[in-house]
């Protein structure tokens, strides 16, 4: 019952395909009626909860498909190809993306595990993915419902807003893909604060070396860490993360040499040889066809 609130909230709020901000800091509604194939694309901390339809996420050629029977949590920055290939006008896509922000998630990462009778995940043993499915659940599934009923009113979503949000935050700890989000939140978060990094310097040289001593890791224990959480090592990481912005910036009609600067790259030819071995296409083409569809 809860969840088809939900949607009925966002179905009459959102008239037209489009995001729309609620109000509240990081929570935008979506809509969706025409497929869109999976492009590449870069999923900052995130989370995805669809109430209607599917969407699609493919993470080094592994694809994780999410509807309204489960919601996808992104807790790092991950280079992905995402898209809606199934959105149709009689089965459309709505749900809510929330980011998912560092200061809060993190402490309330500490409250969780310093609580009296808490259950501690043990540090050990293999890293969590980091992108992770779950099940939707009835705390997650009231919280989310709490947190999308402000926004009728501009005043409640003032006064409230933060607190349902946190409440959404919480349920998600709590449910199947918390393993996850506490790794990348909470003490043991080596691999995210590295990703965050390099994030951060995405223009710049940035090596292993670099990476694997933001986590205070020798070069060998950070790559196998590292793949643990990504499924890429870090190499294949990096250059993917700077490949599917480079591409995100051109669809968005930037220059190729802009976005190849922007990237890190010095060298238009090898930006443009690695491009086409990755997408099929040079960035030249990419460029062209992604005007064409967006013209059609």
């Amino acid at each position: 019952m809860g969840q088809q609130q939900i949607r009925q909230i966002i179905d009459d709020l959102l008239t037209q395909d489009g995001l729309v901000e609620t109000g509240v800091g990081g929570v935008q509604l979506f809509r969706v009626t025409e497929p869109v194939r999976c492009a590449p694309a870069v999923y900052e901390p995130t989370l995805v909860a669809i109430v209607s339809g599917a969407k699609e996420a493919i993470l080094d050629g592994t694809s994780h498909v999410y509807d309204r029977s489960r919601y996808l949590v992104c807790s790092m920055s991950m280079p992905v190809e995402a898209g809606t290939p199934m959105a149709s006008p009689d089965n459309p896509l709505l749900g809510l993306q929330i980011s998912l922000d560092t200061k809060v998630m993190t402490e309330l990462v500490i409250e969780t595990e310093s609580a009296v009778g808490a259950i501690r995940t043990p540090k050990a043993g293999p890293l969590p993915p980091g992108i992770a499915l779950a099940r939707w659940d009835d705390a997650f599934t009231d919280a989310v419902l709490r947190l999308v009923q402000l926004v009728d009113s501009p005043t409640d979503t003032s006064v409230l807003g933060e607190g349902r949000l946190r409440e959404v935050y919480y349920a998600l700890l709590k449910g199947g893909a918390g393993d996850s989000a506490r790794r990348a939140f909470g003490v043991g978060n080596e691999i995210a604060r590295a990703i965050e990094f390099l994030s951060d310097h995405l223009e710049q040289p940035v090596t292993i070396d670099d990476m694997a001593t933001q986590a205070g890791m020798s070069r060998a224990v950070f790559h196998r860490k590292f793949k643990q959480a990504t499924t890429m090592s870090p190499i294949q990481f990096v250059k993917s993360m700077r490949l599917n912005s480079a591409a995100m910036d051109i669809a968005g009609g930037m220059s190729v040499n802009e976005a190849a600067l922007g990237v890190g790259y010095v060298s238009t030819s090898q930006f443009s040889r690695e491009f086409k071995r990755a997408y099929g296409q040079s960035p030249r083409q990419w460029s062209n066809a992604r005007h064409l569809v967006g013209a059609s």
